[in-house]
């Protein structure tokens, strides 16, 4: 009997929501069992969007005692009594931590014949469709429930009409690193005051990392004709009630969409360099905005390049368009 399950999943807040519809379809299967999370610190706040996880594991894996990090998992996953272990991850390494956990069922992705020969199901990784679709792809060998798109145990609150709610920010880890994924702050000002002139109540907000962004957007803005919610929202919990009382969300290639997606909002994300068919639902709940730049590599971002290029051919776009498609579509 599946009593305990040790989930793995390593990344930013928006994988750990993308990973959720495997989640959600484990429980199902095994109503009674609690499911244990293992993942990165800076995305453990994903226990203020779901009561789906039980238990987390933190792991350093990025930092300079990831070995050690390694270890302390395995050990834990030895010690905690798991019937069954799935695990994402495209390195071999992911299939030999599992063997090492001696734990009895290890599902995980398809790494070439060590994964094949360690796991019990080896899963082919198809990274060419949406990214929830992908997750979810690890518990096909154990269940029949489908869930298509993430889910999260935030009630929604009433929605106001007329109001589009604004959240530029990107985490800072992708700012560190040179990926540069979201228009600039005063674009992000044009395109507010381009949606107050249609008659929109404008919403702003941001998180922690967002103020320098925030800032420079209130002072770029013309009008000055929005409402600004920084600092109102405490927590991701807060984010997502405020989500779900916006009648249309436009947001960064980010967490955030992936909250509004959970709350069926309609959302217009900005996607440059990476690919939103990997990274938003194939749906009408979902209007991707994209620029009319004709880049041969596009998308370039994890797919032939680690960083943005200097040219953000991408990230160009008329704001009158972009204003007509979010007030009129």
């Amino acid at each position: 009997m599946i009593k305990r399950i040790l989930t793995i999943n390593f990344g930013g807040l928006g994988d750990e929501i993308l990973f959720l519809p495997a989640l959600i379809s484990l429980k199902k299967e095994y109503p009674n069992a609690k499911i244990t999370l293992a993942l990165e610190s800076r995305s453990k706040s994903i226990q203020q969007l779901t009561d789906i996880i039980d238990d987390v594991i933190l792991v350093d894996i990025k930092g300079k005692n990831r070995y050690f990090e390694i270890f302390n998992l395995i050990t834990k996953a030895i010690f905690g009594n798991y019937q069954m272990v799935v695990s994402s991850g495209g390195s071999p390494l992911i299939s030999i931590i599992e063997f090492l956990t001696f734990i009895p069922k290890r599902y995980g992705y398809d790494t070439g014949w060590l994964s094949r020969k360690l796991l019990t199901k080896a899963i082919p990784l198809n990274k060419n469709q949406y990214a929830g679709k992908m997750y979810h792809d690890l518990v096909s060998a154990v269940t029949d429930v489908k869930t298509e798109l993430p889910q999260i145990s935030i009630k929604p609150e009433e929605k106001q009409q007329n109001t589009v709610l604004i959240h530029p920010g990107v985490s800072l880890m992708s700012k560190q690193k040179g990926c540069i994924k979201s228009i600039t702050s005063k674009e992000w000002a044009e395109l507010i005051d381009r949606l107050s002139a249609y008659g929109k109540r404008v919403i702003l907000a941001g998180g922690p990392d967002d103020e320098e962004c925030i800032k420079e957007i209130i002072e770029y803005s013309k009008t000055k004709n929005f409402e600004n919610y920084y600092g109102k929202t405490k927590n991701l919990a807060d984010l997502a009630k405020l989500i779900s009382t916006s009648e249309k969300f436009v947001c960064s290639d980010s967490a955030p969409l992936h909250i509004a997606v959970a709350m069926g909002v309609k959302t217009y994300p900005f996607f440059g360099s990476t690919d939103d068919k990997k990274l938003v639902p194939q749906n009408n709940m979902v209007v991707p905005l994209k620029a009319h730049d004709n880049c041969p590599l596009k998308p370039c971002l994890w797919e032939r390049r680690m960083t943005s290029c200097e040219e953000l051919s991408c990230l160009k776009y008329d704001f009158s368009e972009v204003a007509r498609i979010i007030c009129e579509e």
